[in-house]
């Protein structure tokens, strides 16, 4: 989603404490829960927070789940579909969208009522839709099996285009095998986009208007998934590695420094990241795990960052 807000002084207060540590969660701050369960078997993979309320989406069904920062209470808001997935989720204006996963589609869903928006069919044959984020004018969509990001063009009063638009990405990101661009996030004026290439561990800017990346030197990632900017500060969850890197930008973000190492023992592989207000909440995934019916999973707010 697009950030409008930075994390000023708890940034600042962050830089205080040594380069590597775990984050420490006492009863949750204001009386809201420091660990919040989903429902058994859910399988998340995105996350997005507008105000208290937070939204996940299942890999397995498509389904998005919607919960309060506040009481950790929640329910489906999208109920499961044959034949979808849900990955990376953005919550913009009253709107889910949504990153298909395999299916090689992006939905989008009335964030209150879960009502389908529309649906994108944006890659054919093998491919991974995996991040999204929203500009201005534009929702952008990363293929970690493809060298190309698509676009939804916004029209007038944000109305959905008939079709999405691909483009190639080039320059200095070169695909391999394994899951690449990954994890997207956007500059408030929407000039630039920053992606994270999981295999790899590399981070790159991207012109949207060309899909001409360029490496972000000095920043190293293994595993990266889902990336949250603010400021001069990105936020990397290396989800096999159950840590979230701090990321300090260079003022043109040609160059960055991971200046400390966030772990917790409630990280079970996250996936996604996101904020409310100074506290950051990270999915668990789980990837490691065997899905079952009965298998757990929780949303984590991780303190003292």
């Amino acid at each position: 989603m697009r950030k409008t807000l930075l994390i000023g002084a708890f940034l600042v207060a962050a830089l205080g404490v040594a380069s590597a540590a775990a984050g420490h969660r006492g009863p949750g701050h204001g009386n809201k829960p420091t660990t919040i369960a989903l429902p058994n078997g859910f399988r998340p993979e995105g996350l997005a927070i507008r105000a208290h309320t937070f939204y996940t989406g299942s890999l397995a069904t498509g389904a998005i789940y919607a919960g309060s920062l506040k009481t950790g209470a929640g329910g489906l808001v999208v109920q499961p579909q044959a034949g979808r997935s849900a990955t990376g989720i953005a919550v913009d204006h009253g709107r889910l969208y949504v990153a298909g996963g395999a299916t090689g589609k992006a939905f989008v869903y009335d964030a209150r009522t879960g009502a389908d928006l529309g649906s994108f069919q944006l890659a054919t044959g093998a491919s991974f839709i995996n991040g999204v984020v929203v500009t201005k004018k534009t929702v952008w969509f990363t293929d970690s099996t493809n060298p190309v990001l698509y676009k939804l063009g916004l029209g007038p009063h944000r109305a959905l285009p008939a079709q999405a638009q691909s483009v190639p990405l080039g320059g200095d990101i070169h695909y391999a095998a394994g899951f690449n661009a990954n994890g997207i996030q956007a500059t408030p004026n929407g000039k630039t986009l920053v992606i994270v290439q999981s295999n790899t561990g590399l981070v790159f800017t991207v012109d949207p208007a060309t899909g001409v990346a360029h490496t972000v030197t000095g920043v190293s990632v293994p595993n990266g998934d889902g990336i949250l900017l603010a400021g001069k500060w990105l936020f990397v969850v290396r989800n096999f590695d159950n840590t979230v890197d701090v990321v300090r930008l260079a003022p043109r973000l040609g160059s960055g420094t991971v200046v400390r190492h966030v772990t917790d023992p409630d990280f079970d592989i996250p996936a996604s990241i996101d904020h409310a207000g100074s506290r950051l909440y990270v999915v668990n995934a789980r990837f490691t795990t065997p899905p079952t019916p009965a298998t757990t999973y929780s949303v984590v707010q991780v303190d003292g960052v």
